[in-house]
């Protein structure tokens, strides 16, 4: 069997007790950690300062949610592409290229003199981010080989992946009140640069062996089909889903995927290997990793309007409850490898998705009474843990037993599966709290049906992995 090519091994693994890991391993750990931090700490630093933003660049209300929208669309639309991309030709070249784009995209919405000026930088930035996450992941599941060692570096990054989105809460009403709504930007920007010039000197290269051509007919088919939900989406939020442009985007979203099936079962090198779209690893894994990020991240939505407007806690009161959530989400990350290596990971990821579902059900006993900001923050806490548990579990889920030359496909997969459920969760319920006539009304709506959309997955998957073949068990 082919596997790919790497120029430096990884530090084996002692026989026994937790991996030890070298400093160059650290060191790589931390620079492909960093950068996977800051693409998540760029999906919710903005959001408390878009009023700041409007007001400073003249932009409506409409138009402030494209802030939002022209980073997701490329980030989310363009990941499998340069996932392939990656395994073709070279997954460190791509992972540096993705991380200098990001940082200058960064520094142009840092200093951006208008709305076409910020939105352009915040598209180029979800390039970037499209180029760094799924090379990020398989450089990392390529170097760290299968057992303990990527276990523990899964943990890590999930760990990071779910602290950047909270982080991101936090640091972005900070900053905004202390330093303006550029300064946002420029903390991405700093990260960018902290990151890039450790990682060519750390890195090794990693691709196939052989280099079979691009299937462009599937790229083009699969990139146009999730750029077109995503916008549908996420206009119908603000605009509803009667307009001509929204109908159209979601029929496109609907069709196009059969249409790339059809396109893959022909291509001679398919962008996405069918018979690994039907291993149940693959297939359930994703539907659990989709169901955990679209439905926790509508609930961090639908909490934040609750907290403020519902029982007036300020912005950074507001920031204490996720302060919390996120500490408990570090601890999670350090136990979930611990509880996969004894329980494994298909049980994991199903007791996890029950788990928070279970939580966010707890979440429906909130009233408007003060005392409720306890059980907000104890629910949400607990719910985030077990999240962060059907994060880490959901990849290793994916990836085992998926070859090393098929690696970026599967992280791919991963990674795609990550960044549209970030975009979607919100569009879908989260626009059930704000138009509702009364908002605690709203919230418990978007809450319950969460809850059940989460437990109803929690069985479907545990179903689902039972046909998992003995090789691809963890």
């Amino acid at each position: 069997m082919a596997t790919d090519t790497i120029t430096e091994p990884t530090t084996p693994l002692t026989p026994s007790g937790p991996p030890r890991l070298s400093r160059r391993d650290k060191l790589v750990l931390f620079v492909l950690c960093a950068a996977q931090f800051m693409v998540a700490l760029d999906f919710s630093v903005l959001n408390v300062a878009l009023p700041a933003l409007g007001a400073d660049l003249g932009m409506s209300r409409f138009a402030l949610q494209w802030a939002v929208t022209a980073f997701a669309l490329p980030s989310g639309g363009f990941l499998l592409l340069f996932g392939r991309i990656g395994d073709l030709y070279g997954r460190r070249k791509l992972f540096l290229t993705g991380l200098a784009l990001f940082g200058a995209a960064s520094l142009l919405a840092t200093l951006a003199w208008d709305p076409a000026s910020f939105l352009t930088g915040r598209a180029l930035q979800g390039l970037g981010a499209a180029a760094i996450v799924p090379t990020g992941m398989s450089l990392l599941t390529t170097t760290f080989p299968e057992g303990p060692a990527r276990d523990r570096a899964l943990g890590i990054s999930g760990t990071l992946l779910s602290l950047g989105f909270t982080v991101g809460m936090v640091a972005g009403g900070l900053l905004t009140d202390v330093l303006g709504w550029r300064s946002t930007m420029a903390l991405l920007t700093a990260f960018a640069l902290i990151v890039l010039p450790l990682a060519p000197g750390l890195l090794p290269e990693s691709r196939t062996p052989d280099r079979p051509r691009l299937d462009v007919p599937g790229a083009i088919t699969v990139t146009t089909a999730l750029l077109s939900l995503i916008y549908a989406l996420s206009t119908a939020a603000e605009n509803g889903f009667a307009r001509a442009d929204v109908v159209a985007a979601l029929v496109a979203g609907v069709v196009l995927p059969a249409a790339f099936v059809a396109v893959e079962s022909r291509a001679a090198a398919p962008l996405v290997s069918l018979p690994m779209l039907r291993r149940s690893t693959v297939a359930w894994g994703n539907v659990g990793g989709l169901v955990t990020f679209s439905m926790m991240s509508t609930v961090v939505f639908a909490l934040t309007l609750y907290l403020q407007e519902v029982l007036r806690l300020s912005a950074f009161e507001t920031g204490l409850v996720f302060g919390v959530q996120g500490v408990l989400s570090a601890v999670a990350g350090t136990l979930a490898p611990k509880v996969i290596g004894r329980y494994g990971a298909h049980r994991t990821l199903v007791g996890s998705l029950a788990g928070q579902g279970t939580l966010v059900a707890a979440l429906l006993l909130l009233n408007a009474h003060t005392w409720s900001v306890w059980l907000a923050t104890a629910a949400v806490s607990l719910a985030s843990m077990c999240h962060l548990g059907a994060i880490i579990s959901y990849g290793l889920t994916v990836t085992a037993g998926v070859p090393d030359e098929q690696q970026g496909l599967a992280t791919g997969l991963v990674t795609s599966t990550q960044q549209v459920g970030l975009t979607i969760g919100i569009p879908l319920l989260g626009v059930l709290a704000t138009t509702s006539p009364s908002l605690l009304t709203g919230v418990h709506t978007v809450l319950a049906l969460d809850a059940a959309i989460v437990l109803a997955a929690a069985v479907l998957v545990a179903l689902g992995l039972r046909r998992a073949r003995p090789g691809d068990r963890v």
